[in-house]
């Protein structure tokens, strides 16, 4: 495959989190990407091939002091050359540097900045540091996640570093390099991971507005495990399943599969018969290991899956066919995803 970035130039600052995320995707996709990182100091990632001076995520690394005339002039080299440069410093550091968005985009007109933050460049707590968990926090996403009567659950750092952050960074970096073809500028972007996460949710805000969404009851909403047909349950082996058959044809052939009474294919939606019914559906799968219920259910429509760990998923037969994850150095990490049909 040609991958569709290649010619790309991107300058990436260093730093963690969501924007060395989105090199590292945009590399993958062909996008030649050069790292300046601080002198003297252990790459962040994965180690570095001595012949190439790239880490193992496709990157090229140039050491730089900064507070050097000479190396502070090479980065402004190296950005005037650049298609885009990604930065995830918080507001005013990039200007300390004496690399701010004017400077650079005064040395090279075409430049598409991206700045990446939690809280954003302006506003009373743009200065402030937090973390994923603050942002999708403040955002009213992790109100949302959780089991009623319980604390609300950090899902991972996926949602605000790497949903709202990352891939809405790209999702503008692309949108911003498609302006640039029609007009030839360039333009900064101001990435926050606050909006980006709330933007996740903008379908769950929708189902509020829509009356069938309890916005102030966590865990009792369809897609928040107050639902007994959308959950994890827990199989004779200490493992899960995961059901999601919301349509009722697809919840139909889970009743049958389950040998559940016909009767509750007509009570699908019936909120009054849930805790019996999550019951139920419970018992069963505690008959079975999960290995066993997933070979059940393979090739049905009864959206049941075998919940696995990381290791399990890039041995399994469709992530396999698919050549869904990679080995790189020896360590499994996922593939570059979508798959392109261009050659």
């Amino acid at each position: 495959m040609t991958k569709p970035l290649i010619g790309l130039k991107i300058v990436e600052m260093a730093g963690l989190g969501p924007a060395p995320f989105a090199c590292y995707l945009l590399a993958g996709l062909g996008a030649h990407v050069t790292r300046i990182e601080g002198k003297g100091r252990a790459p962040l990632f994965l180690p570095l091939d001595p012949q190439t001076n790239c880490d193992l995520l496709y990157r090229r690394i140039v050491q730089l002091d900064l507070k050097s005339a000479d190396e502070h002039a090479e980065a402004v080299s190296l950005i005037r050359e650049a298609d885009v440069l990604i930065e995830g410093f918080r507001p005013g550091v990039m200007e300390r540097l004496g690399l701010g968005p004017d400077s650079m985009m005064e040395a090279n007109p075409r430049l598409i900045y991206a700045r990446m933050t939690g809280f954003g460049q302006d506003g009373p707590m743009s200065a402030m540091a937090g973390h994923d968990l603050n942002y999708i926090a403040l955002s009213g996403v992790l109100s949302m996640i959780g089991r009623k009567g319980e604390a609300p659950v950090p899902p991972l750092n996926l949602v605000g570093d790497y949903g709202g952050g990352t891939m809405v960074l790209i999702m503008g970096v692309l949108a911003a390099l498609f302006a640039r073809g029609q007009t030839g500028q360039g333009q900064v972007l101001d990435t926050a991971m606050v909006e980006g996460s709330a933007m996740l949710a903008s379908p769950i805000f929708s189902f509020m507005a829509s009356g069938v969404w309890d916005g102030d009851k966590r865990g009792e909403n369809l897609l928040d495990t107050g639902c007994p047909f959308y959950d994890t349950y827990r199989t004779s082996d200490a493992r899960y399943v995961a059901i999601a058959p919301l349509e009722p044809q697809f919840f139909a052939e889970l009743v049958d599969r389950l040998g559940l009474d016909a009767a509750w294919k007509e009570r699908q939606y019936d909120r009054k018969g849930w805790p019996e019914l999550r019951a139920l559906i419970a018992e069963v799968f505690l008959t079975r290991p999960r290995d066993e219920w997933a070979a059940h259910f393979d090739g049905t429509d009864a959206c049941v899956s075998p919940v696995l760990t990381p290791q399990e998923a890039a041995n399994h037969p469709h992530n396999i066919s698919r050549q869904s994850f990679d080995t790189v150095s020896g360590h499994i990490m996922p593939g570059i995803a979508p798959k392109f049909s261009s050659n």
